[in-house]
């Protein structure tokens, strides 16, 4: 419709709306945010954590247990149950509470018209009929119309998949073309590449083009390594719980001829090896993993980024701002001959001046060199940058001439100029001498780590109106500009700190390779191997994936070459980070395992990232590998010493019940025991890690796992046999007193075997627990040993044992740990490989 008709049916005006008028039309239209369709009630919320695996076999025990008319078993089950699963529900809702308000930092803003004057409001905060401004490096906010443009380019893909940005512009009327065509419409999520716009909002949240496929785009994200290992795990110790419950059930009802029994005793094995507490020991861990890096300068998006950015083996980053000051200064204005030329520096300050895109540091670093005077001048028309063609032009015109000047890559200005402006000013062609010529002054200028760009111009006839990208040809080259940026003060320790850490850095950089060298050599990063953006566009997906590991640097790439690297990378199995702050970044971020931004940067990057830096600086993504590194560590202290130590009570459980006259334990005692035991396990995540455990990067292997389990499980029911022949032998045991010392036994080999198992190194001496872990443990232990003088036990069939089985307790377990650290020394000699490289990801 006409624009003037679309105005007064929004009932609005290019004067924007009212302060009342947004907060009333908030309570018809709701709130410009799509991620709150995705947004369930509490209950459902809660309801859903129930789905777990785990948590499924625990379900199934505790029907079965109350079908039988074994009421305080399937109690005590539910008791895991219910604590497990709210436990790990707050530690969720916690942690995406607390995401809320740190994305609240990092919010997005609009500039919107309210009230008469421009003003910056959260995208949420839009409705429609709201007057919003935009410029180069935006995310679009809603749906909108345009009302006014200048040289103005927004990037689709989102929507489209179309990689190159569409030119939009105000119409009067509209046209019967399919909406997304259309050129006078915007769409929510898209980004702005270049120039500025008014529009006015249409639609917003889900609403939108982009809310009418919200399912698929804000439906969970891709499964990351960790997910896959979760579920793995999930499937390996439904295996074992499975076959090791199916064989004890059958023989105990074969052999005992009582079927309840044996249905009741096979189900408390099943919740004894079950890892109950999984969820809510990862939910901890990450939970505590956001705060602890939020302190020290990096916001998580998504919690789950964190142990992906402690398996992270390999970093790719543009050099600027990262490796670099970001701080570029204008050094150099050179004729062809490499002298100084006034003519070159008042032309780049002609198109950098006249230029309505997003301003780059090296557009900024020409206007702020000097002050040049260019009243007389008047823009006429521009072509703005983008990241294919590499180079902007602008036409001007004073009083006697009209001209297109443009400036870019030196590479692109030469493809599109046939001649060349001497030092006195005449002009010749560009023959292949002054090309040589140009390019030697290049190569010097980048050799010297000067950032360099190509100058030209052309003739315009006076009465132009417009130009096109078919105007930049047959051009004057005119000089050469050259800028430095220097290596950031704290680049050198960063890069030699994250190399020490095992991560393998790439620089994936816009930039040509003589610059990036000379930068890489002043931060002492030693390069394997360039390759060039023209190079990778001339390769297919499989050869670029053996060429990828032995090149350190990837030059004058554009975004979609950056891309294809990193997927490169990840098929190769590499865990991959990505950091940048532009536009051209976006994708690259996106792409990655672990996309990571800073505050400063243009918004569709913030957007992209997983985790967003407060500071510019690689020693605090450092910080951040090591954090996610410890959180990795402690989840996995949680499986493998629950699962091998879980797995080895239940295989002596199943074992002694063969050739015992009476069962081992009974179902009750075997649940109590797992409860307290997952009581203990709370205070795992404020655990220390080992400094040698987080020097090199880890990714889970279920073969490694599975190892252990075989390997420790069983060292585990060596000392449980011996402890049955002792108490049978020595003790003389009836049933009751050997279900009782069993117990006892039990917790405290399980409980504190986690002190020899959190740590490859002498435990206490070397590596010291956490007071809250060490607090726990004692705890648990001391608990256990009472429970059968008090009236509570006689509830679970405990009698007292004998004190001096207490003597023979404590060399049980002395005995019991000195060998599983000797075990433990040998296992990881042997197959640390396995965990510290993992195999291939994909």
């Amino acid at each position: 419709m006409p624009i003037e008709t679309l105005l007064a049916g929004l009932k609005t005006s290019a004067a924007g709306l009212t302060s009342e008028d947004a907060r009333q039309r908030h309570e018809v239209y709701g709130y410009n945010d799509i991620s709150r369709i995705e947004r369930q009630p509490i209950v459902i919320q809660y309801l859903a954590h129930f789905k777990n695996l785990l948590v499924v076999i625990l379900l199934i025990a505790a029907l079965v247990s109350a079908f039988v008319g074994q009421v305080l078993s399937a109690a005590i089950i539910g008791v895991i149950i219910v604590a497990s699963v709210t436990l790990d529900f707050f530690q969720q809702y916690n942690a995406e509470n607390a995401a809320d308000l740190l994305r609240q930092k990092i919010s997005t803003l609009a500039t919107v018209t309210r009230d008469g004057k421009r003003q910056d409001v959260r995208i949420t905060e839009l409705v429609p009929g709201d007057i919003i401004s935009l410029s180069a490096g935006d995310v679009v906010p809603a749906d909108a119309r345009v009302l006014e443009a200048w040289d103005f380019f927004v990037n689709q893909s989102v929507l489209t998949g179309e990689p190159y940005p569409v030119e939009k512009a105000a119409v009067p009327e509209g046209t019967e073309a399919p909406v997304i065509e259309a050129a006078d419409y915007i769409f929510l999520g898209t980004s702005v590449v270049s120039g500025t716009a008014a529009a006015v909002v249409t639609r917003i949240g889900s609403g939108t083009e982009f809310g009418r496929i919200a399912r698929t785009l804000v439906q969970r994200p891709p499964e990351t390594e960790f997910e896959r290992g979760l579920k793995q795990f999930s499937y390996l110790m439904t295996r074992f719980v499975f076959f090791l419950v199916i064989f004890v059930f059958f023989i105990n009802a074969l052999l005992k001829h009582n079927v309840l029994e044996a249905l009741l005793f096979s189900i408390a094995l099943a919740v004894g090896m079950t890892p109950e507490l999984l969820p809510m020991i990862l939910s901890l861990n990450l939970s505590q993993g956001s705060i602890a890096m939020s302190k020290k300068g990096a916001i998580v998006k998504h919690p789950e980024s964190i142990q992906n950015i402690g398996s992270m083996d390999l970093l790719c980053t543009d050099k600027t701002g990262t490796l670099t000051e970001n701080t570029i200064a204008l050094v150099k204005h050179l004729d062809l001959e490499g002298n100084d030329s006034e003519k070159v520096l008042v032309y780049s300050y002609l198109n950098s001046a006249f230029q309505t895109g997003l301003k780059s540091p090296l557009d900024e670093a020409i206007i702020r060199y000097r002050q040049v005077e260019i009243a007389g001048y008047r823009k006429i028309d521009e072509i703005p940058f983008d990241f294919i063609r590499r180079r902007l032009s602008i036409a001007v015109t004073d009083e006697s001439r009209t001209m297109l000047i443009t400036k870019g890559a030196p590479e692109e200005i030469l493809q599109v100029c046939s001649s060349a402006e001497q030092h006195d000013g005449r002009i010749g062609p560009l023959d292949d001498d002054v090309r040589e010529r140009v390019n030697r002054l290049y190569r010097s200028l980048s050799a010297d780590g000067f950032r360099t760009l190509a100058v030209g111009y052309r003739p315009l006839p006076g009465e132009v109106a417009a130009v096109s990208v078919d105007d930049e040809t047959d051009m004057v080259l005119l000089g050469l500009i050259g800028f430095i940026d220097p290596p950031k003060e704290s680049a050198r320790e960063s890069v030699q700190m994250l190399l020490a850490a095992g991560i393998e850095l790439k620089i994936l950089t816009g930039d040509n390779e003589l610059v990036t060298r000379k930068i890489c050599a002043s931060i002492g990063l030693d390069i394997k191997g360039v390759l060039t953006g023209g190079e990778i566009t001339h390769m297919d997906d499989e050869a670029l994936a053996r060429v990828v590991e032995d090149a350190t640097v990837f030059a004058r790439t554009n975004p979609i070459q950056k891309d294809r690297v990193m997927n490169a990378l990840r098929r190769n199995g590499h865990v991959v980070g990505f950091i940048g702050d532009g536009i051209n970044d976006a994708p690259s971020i996106r792409s990655a395992d672990v996309g990571i931004s800073v505050d400063t940067a243009v918004d569709i990057a913030k957007e992209s990232a997983d985790i967003i830096l407060l500071e510019h600086d690689l020693r605090v993504l450092y910080d951040g590998v090591l954090e996610g590194r410890k959180t990795f560590g402690n989840t996995m202290k949680y499986i493998l010493m629950g699962t091998s130590s879980n797995f080895g009570n239940m295989f002596s459980v199943a074992g002694a019940s063969l050739f015992l006259p009476f069962l081992p334990m009974l179902p009750i005692q075997i649940l109590l025991n797992n409860l307290l035991y997952s009581s203990s396990q709370f205070a795992i995540p404020t655990d220390n890690v080992d400094a040698e455990y987080i020097a090199t990067p880890k990714t889970w292997n279920m073969q490694f796992i599975q190892k252990f389990i075989l390997v420790f499980g069983p060292i585990s029911s060596v000392f449980d046999y011996i402890t049955f022949f002792i108490l049978l032998s020595l003790f003389n045991a009836d049933a009751p007193l050997f279900q009782t010392a069993w117990f006892i036994e039990s917790i405290c080999t399980q409980t504190l075997v986690v002190f020899v198992i959190r740590t490859r190194i002498t435990p206490f001496y070397a590596s010291r627990p956490s007071r809250l872990l060490l607090g726990s443990m004692a705890l648990i232990v001391v608990v256990a040993c009472i429970i059968p003088f008090t009236v509570i036990g006689s509830i679970f069939g405990f009698v007292h044992p004998p004190i001096s089985f207490f003597a023979v307790l404590a060399g049980l377990v002395v005995g019991y740990l000195i060998v599983t650290d000797v075990a433990k020394r040998w296992f990881y000699r042997r197959y640390a490989h396995l965990f510290e490289k993992g195999v291939s990801r994909r």
